[in-house]
């Protein structure tokens, strides 16, 4: 068995690259940039008002004038007046161009204004540049704003918007199938016998995908049958990119996933991770390129392997900058007995210092997918034999 760093690697090396688009900012968020974006204009992009108040030339007030005449008004988007002179101001709004011959704003809480004039309270100190923000001090006209692998998010768009960009180039969604296997898989909804179960492994993939950013997932379940999977495998992995399995990959007789991707050409990478849950976890690509990961179909060790392998895979194939596993603390210690890497659910607390500690949330085994619920995710403790104390750091994914 290879360990789970080694399985990172051969999933990096052997899954491909997506293409790219060219879509409408409006419908970028969550995708990856697939080109750099540059300052279109210095940032701001001229002397900007940072107040509701009266631009004035700070010089005037401390020479002793501090009844001004007002002048005019100053709204944002208006082109730049001109001061007339040290005893006079133009009222500006925040946003507002900072006027010609102004150094100042004194905002409208410290004056009084009564008969055209602005009377700047005694115990008001002007100085320049008080109030402004002054151009180019964020960027500057052709700086990098944002690398090629950076994902959208809410401030990314507003940086590229405020870059002019109408159309950006992203990485293309990939065409992503969640695919069940085995008999004994009833659907919600539908009448259930006791010897049956809920198919609810499926459901918890699609949502992680869907939470991630990952909206082109299809759905199917096959029965644990050669012919049958073999027919709709062959169907999937002619129009996905990407098959995530659940089931069917142990050592059972009915376990018939492995053999029947190889008989579809699926080339093996890897199967089998020392690991607890998740062991049996296989990866292959076929001869389209299309790439397979095969989970245990115990619910834990599901849920472990699309946080632990399926989303950073996905996030690489969209050329994202790789972002490093969260960090966390044990707040209690734990045993670790068998020689596999183990993944141990977590709740993290806050104490009342603000430190963030990882509880362990242990299952009672890994289909016991009931415990999840109210946990953040899992920590990724060292092969055993051996104990971990509380404020051991390790490893922290998210679900």
């Amino acid at each position: 068995m290879i360990s789970p760093s080694q399985a990172d690697e051969l999933i990096a090396q052997h899954l491909r690259c997506l293409p790219i688009e060219s879509l409408p900012l409006a419908q970028c968020a969550g995708g990856v940039l697939r080109e750099n974006i540059y300052a279109e204009r210095d940032q701001p992009p001229f002397d900007r008002v940072t107040m509701d108040g009266i631009a004035l030339d700070s010089r005037g007030v401390r020479e002793g004038v501090r009844s001004l005449r007002i002048q005019a008004m100053q709204a944002a988007g208006d082109a730049p007046l001109t001061l007339a002179g040290r005893d006079h101001c133009i009222e500006v709004m925040t946003g507002a161009v900072l006027p010609a011959g102004c150094d100042a704003v004194v905002p409208v809480e410290r004056i009084a204004v009564r008969d055209g004039r602005a009377d700047v309270a005694p115990d008001v100190s002007v100085q320049p540049d008080q109030n402004i923000h002054r151009r180019g001090t964020d960027t500057r006209q052709g700086n990098l704003l944002l690398a090629t692998g950076t994902r959208l998010g809410p401030p990314e768009i507003a940086v590229a918007a405020g870059a002019g960009m109408a159309r950006v180039r992203v990485s293309s969604q990939p065409m992503l199938a969640v695919i069940s296997t085995g008999n004994e898989l009833v659907e919600p909804g539908e009448p259930i016998l006791p010897h049956q179960v809920r198919r609810s492994n499926a459901y918890a993939i699609a949502a992680a995908l869907r939470l991630h950013g990952f909206q082109r997932v299809a759905d199917d379940h096959i029965a644990d049958d050669s012919a049958e999977l073999r027919h709709r495998l062959k169907f999937h992995l002619e129009t996905h990119d990407v098959l995530v399995l659940s089931g069917g990959v142990s050592m059972g007789k009915l376990d018939l996933v492995p053999q029947v991707l190889e008989e579809l050409g699926v080339r093996c990478v890897f199967h089998k991770v020392a690991q607890r849950p998740g062991k049996p976890l296989w990866f292959g690509i076929a001869g389209s390129g299309a790439a397979v990961l095969a989970l245990p179909g115990n619910p834990v060790s599901t849920a472990v392997c699309v946080s632990r392998y399926v989303l950073p895979a996905l996030a690489a194939s969209q050329g994202q900058t790789p972002v490093l596993p969260e960090r966390m603390a044990l707040a209690e210690p734990v045993t670790v007995d068998p020689p596999l890497t183990l993944f141990l659910p977590i709740r993290i607390e806050i104490d009342d210092w603000g430190r963030s500690w990882a509880v362990p949330a242990p299952t009672h085994g890994s289909g016991d997918f009931t415990a999840l619920a109210g946990t953040d995710g899992f920590v990724e403790l060292p092969p055993g034999p051996g104990t971990y104390p509380k404020g051991f750091v390790t490893r922290m994914y998210r679900w």
